[in-house]
């Protein structure tokens, strides 16, 4: 592995990276204090600073040893979780769901909002290829991280999402599989099932359909 190539990498994703997990798991939080559980904002996790939520081994150590045995074609990673006790939300079963669904909605949006930095950059001018190559990380990392967090099985948001939407005694039985959830996750990685009927079909949609949403911007900057 190339090691400016390396640093050239880790300089382009370092920005999107961050914002993509920091905003993820402050938003966990921020929807977990609305509908009734102050857990995380007690702990100081409702919060902008990467810091209080980026997991040594899972946020850098991961990613990195991933790269170089892969040459840079498959990433893998994850924030440290925003503690949330759904017991103490107002209607547990239905408010999982909503505060499960912020995470990923906060990729969604940033992803956008990449994608509308990389077109207004293009309408007025900047020529610096540094600049695309972070919006072009910004896009795809946070659709990425969206796509992947809504895989129904829990301990991931669409398992969570699952929970909420199942009736109560296919979700009790449905929760069980969370101890078990993460290294099925990485068994479906492993054997590329996650990455084909899921991972790509999922980035697709959600690409084209950012793609309708910026064809404005697209055509004033052509």
């Amino acid at each position: 592995m190339d090691f400016a190539q390396l640093i050239q990498t880790v300089s382009i994703y370092a920005l999107p990276v961050l914002f993509a997990i920091t905003l993820h798991e402050a938003a966990h939080g921020y929807a977990a204090r609305y509908f009734g559980d102050n857990t995380a904002w007690n702990l100081g996790r409702v919060t902008l600073n990467p810091a209080k939520h980026i997991d040594p081994v899972g946020t850098i150590v991961m990613p990195l040893l991933l790269y170089f045995a892969t040459s840079g074609s498959f990433l893998f990673g994850y924030a440290k979780p925003v503690p949330v006790r759904f017991g103490n939300l107002r209607n547990p079963k239905r408010d999982m769901v909503w505060v499960a669904l912020a995470g990923p909605a906060s990729n969604l949006v940033q992803a956008l909002l990449w994608g509308v930095l990389f077109y207004v950059l293009q309408i007025v001018g900047v020529e610096e290829v540094f600049f695309y190559g972070v919006c072009k990380a910004g896009v795809s990392m946070n659709l990425g991280l969206c796509v992947f967090n809504l895989f129904p099985l829990p301990p991931l948001d669409g398992g969570r999402i699952m929970v909420g939407l199942l009736p109560m005694r296919q979700a009790l039985a449905f929760s069980r599989l969370e101890p078990y959830g993460f290294f099925i996750v990485i068994a479906l990685i492993y054997m590329r099932i996650l990455d084909s009927l899921w991972m790509r079909p999922l980035m697709a949609l959600s690409q084209a359909l950012l793609n309708v949403i910026l064809a404005p911007l697209a055509m004033l900057a052509s």
